[in-house]
């Protein structure tokens, strides 16, 4: 068996940027950023942010290119991909992205540029979950993707 999932929270750190491919597809792209912060040996606090490339499809990145804008609080789960290419230089290069799958959106409604009405909130916090199930619902089920 093999797992291939990152979850992460953090900030959006550049708003969406919405293209369409050649077929007409919508893609998003973005980046998030986390930090981390601890206490090195002499007692003083470190912090590093680590930036996290985001991809999203279809209406998943229609969705994100609508709502999200830089500084907008994040949940971002999906699965690690990267892609190689050769450089200009000759030396080849390396990207890795997290093509997102779920998204939900943290800040509270009266910071988000936009409402958004979506039947599976989060009761506790009425927080709209969007889930890539939901905005694509015509894909094939493969026989790896079944529980049993």
């Amino acid at each position: 068996m093999n797992l291939n999932k990152a979850m992460i929270i953090g900030n959006v750190a550049r708003d969406p940027e919405l293209r369409n491919t050649t077929s007409g597809q919508a893609v998003a792209s973005f980046s998030v950023a986390t930090n981390l912060s601890w206490t090195d040996q002499s007692g003083q606090k470190q912090d590093k942010a680590e930036f996290h490339n985001i991809v999203a499809w279809r209406k998943l990145a229609e969705i994100c290119s609508q709502y999200l804008k830089k500084g907008s609080k994040v949940y971002v789960e999906g699965r690690l991909q990267t892609s190689d290419w050769e450089g200009q230089d000759g030396n080849k290069r390396y990207k890795t992205e997290i093509v997102m799958e779920n998204m939900i959106m943290l800040d509270s409604k009266g910071q988000t540029s936009g409402q958004m009405n979506n039947n599976k909130n989060n009761s506790a916090n009425n927080i709209p979950v969007i889930q890539q199930e939901e905005v694509i619902k015509d894909e094939e089920i493969k026989v790896e993707d079944i529980p049993f």
